[in-house]
């Protein structure tokens, strides 16, 4: 505040003069008011600069971690520890830095197409980003793969300090991963096996990315839809039918075979068995006449009239019968004799009779 000495002066003149005879009283002077403002003390000085302290530093020195989250704590840009879910502390700003990191969300990324967000929905352009897609089969024909890496952050340091750009890092590895294993299949194979691949892409790149020390932890890979190139879509679909009409007719033959096969093979086993049967009825058949010619012939040794008799009426016995009418001559023709009549139950003697007593 500048004072105007002048009327300063003038006021103290008139109250020079007032003192006399009027009661206008004396205004403070610059020296006093001086003096006030040097020997001033604020009071509790000492708690002010404590409260402004913590109104300062105090916002930076405590924070909250969500439930889902950790708190990857840095001392002086150096890691120091890991804050878990509630409310921590820390030193101020400047000294300790807090980078909270989300452990359980899982994130994303998509490879040959793009998710993107209309009317609270989602849905997916297999048109966008085909460059990751297109790739070359173990048969050499191309494949448009799109697919998905879902993943979460299992390790908050390697996920932070180890690698620069892990989303990138993350990218390249899968795509390389996949186009090994699709490399090593077939263009049916892709297009028919795709959870087999799905399996394997997963299992290959975990072990990829834990070989770098990113810290991600693979979820699940989704395979998307798989096919050829559009220009090619005709041609290839042309092949896929000569080749199911081949496996029709493939099949088709393969069960001609299988059943001529078999029929053969059961006409061959019942020929087999029917001549071992037939070999055995005919040994069979030959040891007995076998044994029965040694039994006869044995009893020929011992008499040998009787049993030539013997065998000569038993085939006489075994022929005559077959022979229908028969007559008998005399072997000196002297005389013809009437067959007996054997077949009408006629005895010798009734032929005798009937001849006149001649034999």
């Amino acid at each position: 505040m500048n004072w105007d000495w002048d009327k300063l002066r003038e006021k103290q003149e008139k109250y020079e003069q007032s003192q006399s005879g009027g009661g206008i009283p004396k205004p403070p002077q610059v020296d006093d008011v001086l003096n006030k403002f040097k020997h001033f003390r604020f009071p509790g000085g000492i708690l002010l600069i404590v409260v402004l302290f913590f109104l300062f530093f105090g916002s930076s020195m405590f924070f909250t971690v969500g439930v889902d989250e950790v708190g990857v704590i840095q001392r002086f840009g150096k890691y120091d520890r890991i804050g878990q879910p509630g409310l921590n502390f820390k030193m101020p700003s400047g000294i300790e830095r807090v980078t909270k990191v989300k452990i359980k969300r899982i994130y994303k990324e998509e490879f040959g197409f793009r998710t993107k967000s209309f009317s609270n929905s989602r849905f997916s352009n297999d048109n966008e980003d085909m460059g990751a897609a297109l790739m070359l089969t173990g048969d050499l024909n191309v494949a448009v793969v799109p697919w998905i890496v879902q993943y979460r952050i299992s390790d908050p340091y390697m996920y932070l300090f180890k690698v620069k750009d892990v989303n990138s890092i993350l990218r390249d590895m899968a795509e390389a991963t996949m186009r090994t294993v699709v490399g090593d299949r077939s263009i049916n194979e892709v297009i028919s096996k795709r959870e087999e691949i799905a399996i394997a892409a997963k299992e290959r790149l975990q072990e990829e990315l834990k070989q770098a020390e990113t810290g991600i932890h693979i979820v699940t890979i989704e395979m998307k839809k798989t096919n050829v190139p559009e220009p090619v879509q005709p041609s290839f679909n042309e092949v896929n039918e000569a080749v199911q009409e081949k496996e029709q007719l493939i099949y088709k033959a393969r069960e001609e075979l299988n059943k001529a096969i078999p029929a053969a093979r059961g006409e061959a086993r019942r020929v087999v068995k029917d001549a071992e049967g037939y070999a055995l009825d005919r040994v069979n058949r030959a040891e007995g006449d076998v044994a029965r010619f040694n039994s006869v012939y044995k009893e020929y040794v011992k008499a040998k009239d009787v049993t030539e008799k013997r065998l000569y009426l038993e085939a006489m016995a075994e022929v005559l019968p077959k022979l229908g009418q028969k007559y008998v001559v005399d072997s000196e023709q002297s005389n013809l004799l009437p067959l007996l009549n054997m077949g009408g139950g006629g005895t010798l003697n009734d032929g005798l009779k009937g001849n006149g007593g001649r034999k």
